[in-house]
C-alpha cells in the first residue's frame, strides 16, 4: 500500500512537472527553433514514434506475469521468464533497425513536397539517433515493468522526475547556446542511456532479480505472445491515432500546421496522462484481484471507487482548460496558435469517461481478455484517421480532430457494452454513481463561463486571478455536494502526506 500510495503520488508529481515544464518549454523552444524547425522536430517524432511499440507488448506482460509468479511464490518460473523476455528483446531490437531502416530511406519519397532540402537532411539524422534511442529504451522498459512487477512504484517513478528535471536544465542550456532539434535528440538519446543504466543497477543489485533460463518452451512463448500481442496492438493504435494526425497534415500542408496540431495533441496527452497513471498502478492489484476470484459486484464497487477519485481531478483539468484554455494559448504562444484549443478540447472531451473507466482496461488484461478491446480500438481508429484525412483536405487541422474524436466516441459506446455483457460490471450504476453527480458542477461552470469569465479579456495576472476564482467555485461545489465522507477523509489524507 505505502509503494501503491507514493508511487501514484510521484506519478502525479511527475505529470505536473512536465506539464508545469513543457508549458514553459514548449514557447522557449518555438522562439528559440522557430516554428518551422520546430515544426520539424514534432513531425520526425511522431514519424519515429511509430517504433516505439515495437516492444510488442511485453513490458505490461512483463508486469503481468511478474506479478503472476510473486503470488505463486514460483521463483523459478519467475528466473526463466525474465530471461526469456530479454532474448525476445534482442529480436525486437533487430526490429527495430529493420523498421528505422525503412523509415531512414522513405522520408525523401514522403516529405518531398512539404520539407526543404535542407530540413529533409536534418530528418534524416534526427531518424538514425532517434532509431538508436528507441533501441536502449524499449528494453529499459522492461526493468521498469519488472518493479511494477514487484509493486516497487517509488523508485522508478522518483527516477524518472529527477530524470526530467535534469532534461529540463540540459535543454534550456542548449538551445540557450543556439543548439537547434538534433541537438535536442541527442540529450534525449545520452540522458535515457545514463539512466537506464541506473535502473539496471537498482533492479539487479538491489531488488536481486534474477534472469535464469531452465527452459525455452515453445508453447510459453505463445502464451507470452497471446497475452502481449494484443498490447502491442492497442499501444500501436494509440500511437497510430494522435501520430497520424501529423503526419497527415505534414504530407498535405506546412510544418507551421504541423506544429499547432502537435501543441494541441500534446496539451490533451496530458490529461489523458493523468488517467493513464492510475491504471499503471493498478494492473499488479488487478492481476491479484482476479487471481483470488473477485466477485462482478466488488469489481463494480472498486470501478466506481477508482473512477469518482479519477473524475474528480480530470474533470478539474477539462473544465478549467474549457474556460480558460482560448486565453492560455493567446497568452502562452501566440494567437497563431489558437487553433490547437479546439484540438486538446476535443481529445479532453472524448477521453474523459474512457479515463474514468481506465480499472476495466488493467481488469480486462488481468483476466487476458484485451484481445477485443485493442481489435475495435484498432478498426475505429482506422475509420477515425480515414475519414479525418478526407476531412482534412476541406476543412484543415480541425477537420483532422473531428475524424478521429467521433469514432473514439462511437468505440466506447461498444466497449461499454462490452463491459456490461462481458465482464458483468453494472455500467448503468457506474454511470449514476460517477458522471451523473458532477453534472450540476459542470452545468454551473459552463454558466461561469458564459456570463463572467469569457468576457473578461486579461494578461497573465488577471488570468492567474480567474484561474483561482474557478478552482475554488470547482473545489467548493465538489467537496459539498458531491464526495462522500471516504472520499474527502482520502483527499485530506493525501494532503497531510504532501505536506
Amino acid at each position: 500500500m505505502k509503494e501503491q500510495k507514493y508511487g501514484l503520488m510521484l506519478s502525479y508529481i511527475n505529470l505536473f512537472l512536465t506539464n508545469f515544464f513543457g508549458i514553459i518549454i514548449t514557447p522557449l523552444m518555438i522562439k528559440m527553433l522557430g516554428s518551422s524547425e520546430y515544426g520539424l522536430y514534432s513531425l520526425i517524432g511522431a514519424f519515429v514514434g511509430y517504433l516505439s511499440v515495437l516492444d510488442l507488448g511485453l513490458n505490461d506482460t512483463i508486469v503481468r506475469y511478474v506479478a503472476k509468479y510473486r503470488v505463486e511464490e514460483d521463483k523459478k518460473g519467475e528466473e526463466n521468464f525474465i530471461a526469456i523476455s530479454f532474448i525476445l528483446y534482442i529480436f525486437i531490437g533487430l526490429l527495430v533497425v529493420v523498421f528505422g531502416a525503412f523509415f531512414y530511406n522513405s522520408i525523401d519519397e514522403f516529405f518531398k513536397s512539404t520539407l526543404t532540402v535542407e530540413e529533409i537532411e536534418k530528418a534524416k539524422i534526427m531518424v538514425l539517433i532517434l532509431i538508436f534511442n528507441l533501441a536502449i529504451t524499449i528494453p529499459g522498459g522492461a526493468l521498469v515493468g519488472i518493479c511494477s512487477g514487484y509493486k516497487k512504484f517509488i523508485f522508478p517513478r522518483l527516477l524518472t522526475i529527477i530524470k526530467y528535471i535534469v532534461r529540463v536544465i540540459l535543454l534550456c542550456l542548449i538551445l540557450y547556446f543556439g543548439s537547434q532539434a538534433i541537438g535536442i535528440v541527442i540529450l534525449d538519446t545520452l540522458l535515457n542511456l545514463f539512466f537506464i543504466l541506473i535502473t539496471i543497477y537498482y533492479v539487479f543489485f538491489k531488488l536481486k532479480v534474477k534472469v535464469k533460463l531452465y527452459e525455452f518452451n515453445i508453447k510459453f512463448i505463445k502464451e507470452i505472445f497471446s497475452y502481449s500481442i494484443w498490447v502491442f496492438v492497442y499501444a500501436l493504435t494509440f500511437q497510430f491515432q494522435w501520430r497520424s494526425g501529423q503526419f497527415v497534415i505534414g504530407t498535405n500542408s506546412n510544418t507551421t500546421s504541423v506544429a499547432i496540431f502537435a501543441i494541441g495533441v500534446m496539451l490533451g496527452i496530458y490529461f489523458t496522462t493523468f488517467g493513464n497513471l492510475i491504471n499503471g498502478i493498478l494492473l499488479p492489484k488487478a492481476v491479484e484481484s482476479v487471481g483470488l476470484g473477485i466477485s462482478k459486484e466488488d469489481l463494480t464497487k472498486q470501478l466506481i471507487k477508482v473512477g469518482r477519485l479519477s473524475i474528480v481531478i480530470l474533470l478539474y483539468i477539462m473544465c478549467g482548460f474549457l474556460l480558460l484554455g482560448k486565453e492560455f494559448i493567446t497568452l502562452w504562444i501566440g494567437e497563431q496558435y489558437l487553433e490547437a484549443f479546439n484540438v486538446a478540447a476535443l481529445i479532453m472531451i472524448v477521453y474523459l469517461i474512457p479515463l474514468t473507466q481506465g480499472y476495466t482496461h488493467a481488469i480486462l488484461q488481468a483476466k487476458n481478455l484485451h484481445r477485443v478491446k485493442s481489435i475495435l480500438f484498432l478498426i475505429f481508429t482506422i475509420i477515425g484517421v480515414t475519414s479525418g484525412k478526407f476531412l482534412s483536405d476541406k476543412y484543415g487541422i480541425i477537420g483532422m480532430i473531428i475524424g478521429i474524436a467521433f469514432a473514439f466516441f462511437l468505440l466506447h459506446i461498444v466497449l461499454n457494452f462490452y463491459y456490461h455483457i462481458k465482464l458483468e460490471i453494472d455500467i448503468p450504476l457506474f454511470f449514476k454513481k460517477v458522471i451523473l453527480p458532477f453534472v450540476v458542477p459542470f452545468v454551473i461552470i459552463y454558466i461561469m463561463n458564459r456570463y463572467f469569465i469569457s468576457l473578461l479579456k486579461s494578461n497573465w495576472e488577471l488570468f492567474v486571478v480567474k484561474a483561482i476564482v474557478y478552482s475554488l467555485c470547482y473545489i467548493f461545489l465538489v467537496y459539498f455536494f458531491v464526495l462522500s465522507k471516504d472520499e474527502k477523509l482520502f483527499f485530506k489524507k493525501t494532503l497531510k502526506i504532501i505536506k
